[in-house]
C-alpha cells in the first residue's frame, strides 16, 4: 500500500506518550475491566506510523502528559526521561545545562558549544542562555537519546530536545490558565488561535507571565534570591495558499528578569574566616547587584510544498538573538574575593532545505541542506581580592554548512534497513582580547594576557546504519550504529602569557554509539515495554575546568584561569527501560529505569594519565521514576485523575573539575523526590488542578563551584524546595 501520509511539516518528530490517555475504543470485556493503551501516531521517519514501529530511543510528552506530570519548564523533564540530567545553570534561571547518557556541556560561555541540542519548532538554539524553555501552549516535547549526527548535525552528540508549539487551527480556540502557589507564585498563561474566512489565513498568539518570590534572600540587602520573573510571547501566522503549499511565520520573545540564584557556601572561605556557612541552602550574603537578566527573540519562516504524490519540500529560515547581563559572586560574601560581572550577546541565522520522498515502494527517505551563520561574544569583568582586575572579551564567529540524507529500505515485509550520513564543513573564528587592569574602574590596562584573531576549520562525516526486525505484530527488535560530533574551537578565557597552550585550538569531540533495543506490546496493548542498551566510545572529550598557575614565577600556584581542553577518551555503557501498564481502565502505571557506567579511558593532565582519579559529570549510575495514576469518570460529567510519582537518582559528581587523589569533588548523594497531583475536568470549559513537587522538601545539589585552591570558594546550587500550586483553566 502506498504510504502517502507525509505531513507538510516534515521535520523529524519522534514521539512516545509518557502518560497516554484512554484509547477511544469500546471497553474490553467486563472480566478484564480494561481498555487498550493509545496507539500513538508518530512521524519519526517522515511518514505516519505508530510509536512501537519506530526503531529509535526517544521519549515525547503530549500536552496532557505535561499537565499531569506538572512539567513547568524543560528542567522538570529530568526524572521522566532515562539518563537525562537537565537543570538551570549555576546562578541563572533560564540558562540550560543538559546531559544525555553522560554527554553534555556545563560551560555557558561563548565559544563553547552544548552537547545536547535544543530546538524550538525545528530551529536550533545555539546558545544556552534562555534555552531552559518554559512550557506553555505546547503540542509536544520530544527527547531523542544518543547521537543525532545524521539528521540534526553537530552539537547533538548527546541527543536532542525538541519543543514543538501548538499548531494553527481552522476553528477558533483558546485557553486561559491562572496558577497560584506558595512563595507567592502567580502564573498566567493564555492563547488564542483560529482562521479568518475560509481557513486560508490562520493565526495564533500565546503569552505567559511567570512569577514567584525567592526561595531565599540576601541577608545583607534583604532582596529575594532564586526568585522568578519571566515574560514570554509566541505568535504564528499561516497562509495556506493551496492544498499543497503553505507559508508559516513565527515569532517568539522572552524577557527573564529573575534575580540571581542563591549558592550555599559548603566550607568556610579561608580568606574570610569570620563568615561561617549559612543554615539555609538558598540564603546568601552577596555583595554584588542582584541582576541576572536575559532577553531572547526569534523569528522564522517555513515554506511547505507537496510537489506531487511522491515528493515534498520544506524550507525553514530563522534568525535568533539573545542578550544577557549577569553578576556572579563566587564567594557569596560582601567582601570582594571573587566577583565577576558578565555580558553575553548572541546572534544566529540558519537555513534548512529538506526534500522528502515516499513513492509507496520499498525505499523512502529524506535529503537536506543546512546553513548556519552565528556570532557569540561579550565581556567578563573579574575582580579577585580587590587586587587583581581583568576582563575577558571577544567574539566567536561560526559558519557551518551541512548536507545530509537518510533512507529506509524494506528488505522484506518484516526486515528494514535504514542508512544515513551527514557531512559538515565548519569555520570557527575567535577574536580574543584579554587584559589586566590596575583598579576596579577597568580603565587603566596594565597587561595583555591574550590577543589573537584566529580561524580553524572542522570537517566531519557522521554516518548511521540501523536494522529493524518486526518479529511479531507486537514486538520490534532493532540495532543501530551512529556517530555524533561537536566541533572544537578556541578558549575565550585564554591566559596565553602564563600558559601559552591555552591560546591553541581544542579539537572536536566524537561519540560512536552502538545500540540494540526492542519495543514490545503485551496483554492486548495494555502493557508497553521498551528496552535499549548502548555502548558509546567517546573521543577527545571537551572539558571546561579551572586551572591554577604560577603568576609571578616563585613556584607557587597563586592564580587560576578558566581552561578548556580535550581530556582524552571514555567509554559509556548503559541500559534504559520505559514502561506503561494499564492494569484496569482506571489505573495507569508508567515510568523508567536507567543504568549508566561512564568511565574515562584516558585523561591527560600535566603530562599524566589521571583517568582512574576522575569521574564523569552528571552521570549517575542508577536513576528512575514511577508514576501511578488513578482516573475515573464522574457521574455528573467530567473526570478526575490523581497521580503520585517518585523519582530516584544515584550519587553524582555535580561539577566538572580536576580532582587529584585525596581530594573530593562536589558530589550529590543519592536522593529521591516525591510529587503528586489531582486534576478535575468538569466536562465543560473549566478544569482545575492541585499540584505538589518535592513534597518531602529534599535538599539536593544540582551543580556548584570548586575554586578552593585559588579563591577558597566551594559552593553548591540546590534544586527547588517543596512547592504546591492550584490552577484553574478555561478553554473555548
Amino acid at each position: 500500500m502506498k504510504r502517502n501520509h507525509l505531513s507538510l511539516a516534515i521535520g523529524l518528530t519522534l514521539s512516545l506518550a509518557s502518560l497516554p490517555t484512554l484509547a477511544q475504543e469500546a471497553p474490553a470485556p467486563a472480566e478484564e475491566d480494561a481498555v487498550t493503551l493509545d496507539a500513538i501516531q508518530v512521524t519519526a521517519r517522515k511518514r505516519e506510523e505508530t510509536l512501537q514501529e519506530v526503531p529509535v530511543a526517544v521519549t515525547a510528552f503530549t500536552p496532557e502528559a505535561l499537565d499531569k506530570l506538572n512539567i513547568r519548564d524543560l528542567g522538570d523533564l529530568d526524572a521522566q526521561v532515562p539518563n537525562l540530567t537537565i537543570y538551570a545553570a549555576r546562578g541563572s534561571s533560564s540558562t540550560v545545562t543538559a546531559y544525555l547518557r553522560g554527554v553534555g556541556q556545563s560551560d555557558p560561555l561563548w565559544g563553547v558549544d552544548p552537547g545536547v541540542g535544543i530546538y524550538l519548532d525545528d530551529v536550533y538554539i545555539a546558545r544556552p542562555q534562555g534555552a531552559l524553555l518554559d512550557v506553555f501552549d505546547v503540542e509536544r516535547v520530544e527527547v531523542l537519546r544518543g547521537p543525532q549526527g545524521t539528521l540534526y548535525g553537530k552539537n547533538t552528540i548527546g541527543g536532542a530536545i525538541k519543543y514543538i508549539s501548538r499548531g494553527l487551527s481552522v476553528e477558533p480556540e483558546g485557553t486561559v490558565q491562572v496558577t497560584l502557589g506558595n512563595y507567592n507564585q502567580m502564573d498566567v498563561k493564555a492563547a488564542v488561535g483560529g482562521s479568518l474566512g475560509d481557513g486560508a489565513l490562520r493565526g495564533r498568539l500565546s503569552v505567559a507571565s511567570l512569577s514567584r518570590d525567592g526561595f531565599g534572600e540576601n541577608t545583607i540587602t534583604g532582596q529575594d534570591v532564586s526568585d522568578k520573573e519571566i515574560l514570554a510571547l509566541r505568535g504564528q501566522v499561516g497562509a495556506y495558499v493551496t492544498e499543497d503549499f503553505n507559508l508559516q511565520f513565527a515569532f517568539d520573545w522572552l524577557d527573564d528578569q529573575s534575580g540571581v540564584r542563591g549558592a550555599r557556601m559548603l566550607v568556610p572561605n579561608r580568606f574570610a574566616p569570620t563568615f561561617a556557612p549559612m543554615d539555609d541552602r538558598y540564603d546568601v550574603r552577596n555583595g554584588m547587584p542582584n541582576v541576572n537578566d536575559t532577553s531572547m527573540t526569534g523569528i522564522s519562516a517555513t515554506a511547505n510544498w507537496r510537489v506531487n504524490d511522491d515528493w515534498s519540500f520544506k524550507f525553514v529560515t530563522a534568525k535568533r538573538e539573545s542578550d544577557t547581563e549577569t553578576n556572579i559572586d563566587f564567594d557569596t560574601l560582601p567582601a570582594k574575593l571573587a566577583d565577576v560581572k558578565a555580558f553575553y550577546s548572541d546572534e544566529q541565522v540558519s537555513h534548512e532545505l529538506q526534500l522528502n520522498y515516499d513513492g509507496g515502494g520499498r525505499a523512502r527517505g529524506v535529503m537536506g541542506l543546512y546553513l548556519f551563520d552565528g556570532q557569540a561574544g561579550g565581556q567578563v569583568l573579574n575582580n579577585f581580592f580587590n587586587l587583581l582586575f581583568g576582563d575577558t572579551q571577544g567574539t566567536v564567529y561560526t559558519e557551518s554548512l551541512a548536507v545530509y540524507g537518510d533512507w529506509t529500505f524494506d528488505i522484506s515485509d518484516r526486515l528494514h534497513l535504514d542508512v544515513g550520513a551527514r557531512w559538515t564543513d565548519e569555520d570557527k573564528r575567535a577574536d580574543v582580547f584579554n587584559r589586566g587592569y590596575s583598579d576596579a574602574t577597568y580603565t587603566h590596562p596594565i597587561s595583555v594576557v591574550a590577543d589573537f584573531d584566529r580561524t580553524i576549520n572542522f570537517t566531519n562525516l557522521s554516518p548511521k546504519v540501523s536494522l529493524g526486525y518486526q518479529a511479531t505484530d507486537d514486538i520490534l527488535i532493532y540495532g543501530l550504529a551512529t556517530r555524533g560530533f561537536k566541533s572544537g574551537g578556541y578558549n575565550i578565557r585564554a591566559q596565553a602569557t602564563a600558559v601559552p597552550r591555552s591560546a591553541e585550538p581544542f579539537d572536536d569531540e566524537v561519540v560512536d554509539s552502538f545500540e540494540v533495543g526492542t519495543k514490545m506490546s503485551f496483554l492486548d496493548q495494555r502493557l508497553f515495554l521498551n528496552l535499549s542498551a548502548f555502548h558509546n566510545k567517546y573521543e577527545d572529550i571537551q572539558l571546561s575546568v579551572f586551572t591554577s598557575y604560577d603568576s609571578n614565577g616563585d613556584g607557587t600556584l597563586d592564580a587560576f584561569f578558566g581552561d578548556f581542553t580535550n581530556a582524552g577518551s571514555g567509554t559509556v555503557n548503559g541500559v534504559e527501560v520505559e514502561y506503561q501498564w494499564l492494569p484496569t481502565r482506571n489505573w495507569l502505571v508508567s515510568g523508567n529505569l536507567a543504568f549508566l557506567d561512564a568511565k574515562y579511558d584516558e585523561f591527560i593532565y600535566a603530562g599524566l594519565n589521571i583517568a582512574d582519579e576522575q569521574e564523569f559529570t552528571n552521570a549517575p549510575e542508577f536513576s528512575g521514576a514511577i508514576n501511578i495514576e488513578y482516573r475515573t469518570e464522574l457521574s455528573g460529567g467530567g473526570d478526575l485523575s490523581a497521580r503520585i510519582g517518585y523519582s530516584y537518582q544515584d550519587d553524582v559528581v555535580a561539577t566538572t573539575e580536576i580532582v587529584r587523589t585525596g581530594a573530593l569533588p562536589i558530589t550529590q548523594e543519592a536522593y529521591g523526590l516525591v510529587n503528586a497531583g489531582i486534576i478535575w475536568n468538569t466536562g465543560g470549559p473549566w478544569s482545575f488542578s492541585l499540584q505538589g513537587t518535592n513534597l518531602t522538601d529534599e535538599e539536593y545539589r544540582t551543580t556548584g563551584y570548586n575554586l578552593n585552591a585559588a579563591l577558597g570558594v566551594m559552593t553548591g546550587f540546590y534544586g527547588p524546595p517543596r512547592q504546591y500550586s492550584l490552577s484553574a483553566r478555561y478553554e473555548f
